[in-house]
């Protein structure tokens, strides 16, 4: 299957630049896959679609302030750093914007008095860089949020794109389908009887990157650590088992829990890295239903949901929300597919 396949035409006044508030105030598109219907409602009112015993599974991932400024040393040099993946206590891997930092070359972090040296150069196209000693604790003083290169205006509150349960540090950019949900509106799933779940997956800008290549057979995705737990396992096996619909909060979700199903029987504990690259012809184990964004052309994420639901109905639905004027990528609308 071709890359240009995933294609569409998408005009730049489009691309959310701010975050609708409140949370749950942006707009919903609703796609049935059976029917290719589509209907357009509020996102809170995604309660009228979920029923009692459904189990929404959300990442509770948290982004960590991983944009540094450093200088090359000894020239001065500027540098920005943005931190991709910790391997190892002092060392990280990062993309770094700034001219000749090769093998060997030493930076110094602004604002913390910490030198690094970069050992490699990754697969990726990243630097592998060593710094004197772990950096995790000063993040929140040197570091800033990073936000998608198509945001150009600031966020007056950095807490707007993270998840209300955001929970564990690791993430370089949101879980973004659940940028939507408020306290309150957790709660009221909760009425209603809907249950949560919580996985994590720790995402890298891998993950957002379109897929350059000429089929999309022949991209890889890089790996990215993820976790179920035995209990939240037991819980989601226990729902199939009982009929019940699993709803996946956003396409890292579905990533978990089908890498979770990959060996069959159901879904396992499972803590590691995953490179579950889906695109259509992928068969799903697990997922019932989806909870997502609009996502980027060409990029994994968008042939992800066309596995999903099909890629010429989720084609159809992205040319129904533009001709809706529906607030695309990272802080825009969502979308619901069952």
């Amino acid at each position: 299957m071709l890359t240009t396949d995933f294609d569409y035409e998408l005009p730049p006044e489009l691309i959310a630049q701010e975050p609708v508030e409140p949370r749950d105030r942006s707009r919903l598109l609703v796609l049935h896959r059976e029917t290719g219907a589509i209907e357009h409602r509020i996102f809170r009112e995604i309660l009228a679609y979920l029923r009692p015993g459904d189990l929404l599974v959300a990442n509770e991932t948290r982004v960590i302030p991983a944009r540094l400024q450093a200088r090359k040393v000894p020239s001065g040099g500027r540098v920005e750093l943005l931190l991709l993946k910790r391997l190892a206590a002092d060392t990280w891997e990062a993309l770094v914007k700034g001219r000749r930092v090769g093998e060997g070359q030493r930076l110094a972090l602004e604002g913390a008095g910490i030198e690094g040296a970069v050992e490699a150069i990754t697969a990726s196209g990243g630097r592998r860089i060593r710094f004197a000693r772990p950096i995790d604790g000063l993040l929140d003083e040197i570091g800033a949020v990073p936000l998608p290169p198509y945001i150009h205006t600031p966020l007056a509150d950095p807490e707007r794109y993270q998840t209300v349960y955001a929970h564990t540090r690791g993430s370089v950019a949101a879980p973004t389908a659940g940028l939507h949900f408020t306290p309150e509106l957790l709660e009221h799933t909760r009425e209603k009887g809907v249950e949560w779940a919580f996985v994590l997956l720790h995402i890298g800008l891998d993950t957002f990157r379109p897929v350059t290549e000429e089929r999309i057979e022949e991209h890889t995705i890089h790996t990215e650590y993820c976790r179920i737990t035995p209990e939240v396992a037991e819980r989601i096996t226990r729902a199939k088992s009982e009929g019940r619909r699993i709803v996946a909060v956003g396409t890292t979700s579905v990533r978990v829990l089908e890498t979770a199903a990959q060996a069959g029987g159901g879904v396992a504990p499972w803590e590691g890295q995953t490179d579950l690259y889906i695109y259509p012809g992928y068969t799903f184990r697990v997922v019932d239903a989806l909870i997502t964004n609009f996502h980027l052309p060409r990029s994994s994420l968008l042939m992800l949901v066309s596995a999903f639901a099909g890629r010429e109905a989720i084609l159809a639905a992205y040319r129904e929300a533009v001709a809706r004027r529906y607030r695309f990528y990272s802080l825009g609308d969502g979308m619901l597919i069952l």
